[in-house]
């Protein structure tokens, strides 16, 4: 049969007997971290840039914010968008627990609609708090299959955890975080200036994170915080001193560096999921309630336990690990955190985990090691040791 010159370079048709296709296709993630200061100062065209606007029109973004934030930064946001000709779209939600929810995932769907954005070239922009930014990466990841956005953390548990990464959510049910994507906003832009505004508790709440990346990967950042510790509150933490610079750039990093490997958690053996195997269940029950971060603080006390007890670590390393805790002014224990809520909880990572406990401890300061064989009569002896430590402060505290 003759061939014209069209059919030559046509790939063949399969037959029809062939049944059966494989599909590869690789997903390219590029975005940038960016540490800046002054963010929010007309002069400074990092922000514009990143909106992709250089002021010579006038262009629309939809700004999704944190209630409080807006109170905080609303006339410094106006005059920015002002001087760079941005016309901002404002959707105001609050950034709680309680509220992230899929009902305000919907509703930042909704004000996208409204907005009018085109797919590609108006980021949506999301200032505020860890639960900010994991409501508005999820909406924008099922908003036309996915538009961009960038990411602004207002908190210090934004600028060295939940800001950083690829992953958004919302809780559903009594699970936290059970709906979500992964997807990458265009950059994360991290001004330590916004700490400015934050109470004490909320410093804490984001040294929790940093605390965690000291104990399975550096022993210098761990260092690093024992020095600094009791002076960690907000002015300290926007200043532009070379040693919080370094606790910053070490926590950031080491947390991207541990991320970028496995963005997708292809492998389930995460050492960032340190203080991340019982604190879930105890977040969303807790009464008092308790910060992500605190509740992290207690997961890290029972898993230094269980360190010790493996001799993993030495009982100084355990002291001095549950003695940066507590200086940082984050709790240990907590009424709630009870060994039935800690064996449920276990059992519910176990099912995250894909049928393994893959639960991730201190080997040394500084390192990190998995385990899958912890037993119901482990658990508790560890709670017990964080319980009586905790017993022995609160005596120290009385002497005094």
């Amino acid at each position: 049969m003759q061939l014209n010159e069209s059919s030559k370079f046509q790939t063949p048709i399969a037959r029809v007997q062939e049944l059966n296709w494989e599909v590869k296709a690789q997903l390219e993630v590029n975005y940038r971290v960016t540490m800046t200061r002054g963010l929010l100062n007309p002069a400074d065209p990092a922000f514009a840039q990143i909106c992709g606007v250089d002021g010579s029109k006038q262009s629309k973004r939809l700004v999704v914010i944190d209630s409080v934030v807006l109170d905080l930064y609303k006339e410094k946001l106006n005059t920015y968008f002002a001087a760079w000709n941005i016309l901002p779209v404002w959707k105001i939600i609050t950034g709680n627990e309680e509220t992230k929810t899929m009902k305000q995932a919907l509703s930042v769907a909704e004000a996208m609609t409204e907005a009018g954005l085109l797919r590609r070239t108006e980021a949506v922009i999301a200032i505020g708090g860890g639960v900010v930014l994991d409501i508005v990466g999820f909406a924008a990841s099922l908003y036309r299959r996915g538009i961009p956005y960038i990411r602004i953390p207002t908190t210090l548990m934004g600028q060295v955890d939940a800001g950083i990464g690829i992953k958004t959510g919302v809780n559903f049910g009594h699970h936290k975080n059970r709906l979500g994507t992964y997807f990458a906003p265009v950059a994360a832009l991290i001004d330590p200036e916004f700490l400015l505004t934050l109470d004490q508790r909320h410093i804490a709440n984001g040294v929790a994170e940093i605390i965690k990346m000291a104990l399975i990967k550096d022993k210098t950042l761990f260092q690093l915080l024992e020095k600094e510790v009791n002076n960690l509150n907000p002015r300290v933490m926007a200043c532009e001193c070379p040693r919080i610079k370094e606790i910053f750039s070490r926590a950031i990093a080491g947390m991207l560096d541990e991320l970028e490997p496995n963005l997708w958690e292809a492998t389930l053996e995460r050492s960032v999921d340190y203080g991340h195997t019982f604190s879930p269940s105890l977040e969303l029950i807790a009464n008092p309630a308790l910060l992500h971060g605190e509740a992290v603080a207690i997961d890290m006390a029972l898993s230094i336990a269980l360190a010790l007890y493996r001799d993993l670590i030495s009982i100084g390393e355990a002291e001095r690990a549950l003695n940066l805790i507590n200086q940082a002014g984050l709790p240990l224990i907590h009424q709630d955190f009870t060994p039935e809520l800690i064996e449920k909880a276990l059992d519910d990572s176990v099912k995250h985990r894909d049928g393994f406990q893959r639960v991730p401890l201190t080997a040394g300061i500084g390192n990190v090691t998995f385990v899958n064989d912890l037993t119901k009569a482990e658990l508790n002896t560890a709670l017990q040791y964080v319980q009586q430590y905790m017993s022995r402060i609160y005596q120290q505290r009385e002497a005094v």
